[in-house]
């Protein structure tokens, strides 16, 4: 099996990197925050945004719920809050899931 680093996780992200993580754009990311109260990431002396691991993960499923399943801002905000413990293991599966796929095409790529 091929070597793989193991992906480095820093304590804060600024909002222009969770922005390129999720492809979206950084008033998006601005606007979600104000409409999902899971979201309060930290702000420094300046007032910029620091997202730490947990709001990344609050971010993902966001974004799953709106761009993935097609949700729109009530009806995601309504299935966090009644069904919160369910949304992250079916995406905590899905990820799980891609990742096993990421790897056997890597393997079948190998081969060839």
């Amino acid at each position: 099996m091929p070597y793989r680093e193991k992906r480095v996780e820093k304590l804060y992200y600024q909002i222009g990197e969770v922005a390129e993580m999720f492809s979206e754009s950084v008033s998006t990311i601005r606007f979600w925050e104000k409409e999902f109260d899971v979201l309060r990431p930290k702000k420094n002396n300046k007032g910029n945004r620091l997202f730490m691991q947990e709001d990344i993960k609050n971010l993902r499923l966001i974004y799953h719920l709106l761009r993935e399943r097609g949700m729109t801002l009530d009806g995601a905000r309504k299935y966090l809050k009644n069904n919160r413990e369910e949304t992250d293991y079916r995406l905590d599966i899905a990820d799980t899931l891609r990742n096993i796929r990421a790897m056997l095409v890597d393997i079948r790529d190998e081969i060839k």
